[in-house]
């Protein structure tokens, strides 16, 4: 099924929406204040050993300690198994390659390894390992086995590492299998040799930015076509596809509309319906998604649906759709950890392995690592999908202060950053004398402090003066431009 991968840029956050059929099917933001670390290699010091918990915690040079269990680190003389205790491996004191494997996730620190590996476009690079591996969503035993002679026969003699064949890699010709592993070796020796010379804690490799994440991780035959709405950012990408993979390059294009990328294509109400708890079903059923920091529950109900033949079938029905959806809102959310999902009770076991069907199916097109039981006695499914990153709420929201933390209302940057979309959109739509911002305190605030440039920038851009107004009244949410 063809896909379009929409990517907005703003001084302050890149935004990524990738849509099937016009519908967005995965949405990721970074912020360029808050950008996350998965991927990125640091030459550590190991601050404290916990032998209680088999567990160390790393300097690498952030505000808080980073989090090393024993069972993410590696030993090549043993094939990976570990044969002793960490505080046999690791001393207060010691200098240490790691790799953060987990964003720092609430109080919780980020996460590390020791075992490297570097993502090219069509393959990984384990310098620390000999074996070659292949990626689960290649299934085909056949193609399998091809593309594993086909990389062995362009790789050096002298290669010792291992490596992960990506799912680009099924059109790729020996040609592109050579860049990829040069390319690799290369950065693998710079960082080595960085390893050596500097003093540590230091950051010795960064992964790509979210723009150029896209690129190399999401783009593949099914991408009719990837729309930017940066001038600059077109170019980086244009010159980085060239490099990389010039068999994309032509499906890049620049956005010029008037009307803003996101909104032209929905995404923007997207996000804010991803934010609530009620997702609507088209039969009149809906889903309520709770999350919390220990896990996430879903629950299913029939709402308005009456269905047409008896209760059973109406409950198979929705059902159906709810596996669905679920699938989709995970993906849209970015949810991760333990999830919960409670289905309409159903007596048919022939409808529960329908169901069951229906949503594994569904979730074969997320890119994260999931584990699915089936029904258990009490009619719940449990599943795990891996977290690497925040979620979107987590990014674009905060707790609420008024209830006490039972809730979640967006923070005040989330909420700048949608005013000056909104000025934006206004400018292009009327030609205003002047623009006044009418918001809460925070917001106001945020405006004068760590905002004050995004705000100016923006004021130059469109050649309008912009001016501030608290209204008490307001809570952190609520805004108004007027146009004067």
């Amino acid at each position: 099924m063809d896909n379009e991968i929409l990517i907005n840029i703003t001084p302050q956050e890149t935004r990524v929406a990738i849509l099937e059929q016009a519908v967005t099917q995965e949405l990721h933001i970074e912020r360029t204040s808050n950008c996350g670390i998965v991927g990125n290699i640091y030459h550590g010091r190991v601050s404290r050993v916990l032998p209680g918990m088999q567990s160390a915690f790393i300097d690498i040079g952030l505000e808080r300690a980073a989090f090393l269990h024993v069972a993410d680190i590696w030993e090549p003389s043993h094939n990976g198994r570990l044969t002793q205790p960490i505080e046999k491996l690791l001393f207060e004191g010691n200098y240490i390659l790691v790799q953060v494997i987990k964003d720092a996730i609430g109080m919780k620190g980020a996460r590390l390894s020791t075992q490297i590996s570097l993502a090219g476009r069509m393959l990984v690079y384990l310098p620390q390992e000999s074996h070659i591996g292949i990626s689960q969503r290649i299934e085909d035993d056949v193609e399998r086995e091809f593309l594993r002679k086909k990389l062995m026969q362009v790789l050096p003699q002298e290669e010792s590492g291992g490596y992960i064949i990506r799912t680009m890699a099924e059109t790729a010709d020996e040609d592109d299998l050579r860049a990829d592993i040069d390319y690799l070796h290369k950065l693998w020796n710079n960082i080595q040799e960085t390893a050596i010379t500097a003093s540590s804690p230091i950051l010795l490799y960064q992964d790509l930015d979210l723009s150029h994440r896209v690129l190399r991780d999401f783009v593949n035959e099914s991408t009719s076509c990837i729309q930017i709405d940066s001038r600059e950012n077109h170019q980086r990408l244009i010159t980085f596809a060239r490099r990389y993979m010039p068999n994309i390059a032509e499906r890049i294009s620049l956005y010029t509309g008037e009307r803003p990328l996101f909104d032209l294509y929905g995404v923007d109400d997207e996000i804010q319906k991803s934010l609530a708890k009620r997702v609507n079903l088209k039969s009149g059923g809906y889903l309520i998604i709770d999350q919390t920091e220990a896990l996430t529950t879903m629950d299913v109900n029939t709402g308005g649906f009456i269905g047409v033949r008896n209760f059973d079938d109406t409950i198979f029905k929705t059902n159906l759709e709810a596996a669905q959806v679920i699938a989709r809102q995970l993906r849209l959310r970015n949810i991760g950890g333990i999830i919960v999902i409670d289905f309409i009770d159903m007596d048919s076991e022939e409808h529960k392995r329908a169901v069951l069907t229906e949503f594994k199916k569904a979730l074969s097109k997320d890119r994260t690592r999931m584990t699915v039981n089936d029904f258990s006695p009490l009619g719940l499914v449990e599943m795990t999908r891996k977290r690497m990153r925040e979620s979107l709420s987590h990014i674009l929201c905060e707790p609420c202060p008024t209830c006490s933390g039972r809730g979640e209302i967006r923070t005040a940057q989330t909420v700048c950053y949608e005013i000056l979309r909104e000025l934006l959109r206004e400018s292009r739509q009327f030609d205003a004398n002047e623009f006044r911002i009418l918001a809460s305190q925070q917001v106001i605030d945020l405006f004068l402090d760590e905002e004050s440039q995004s705000l100016a920038q923006l004021g130059d851009f469109i050649a309008k003066p912009i001016s501030l107004q608290v209204e008490e009244t307001y809570s952190q949410e609520q805004y108004d431009v007027i146009i004067m």
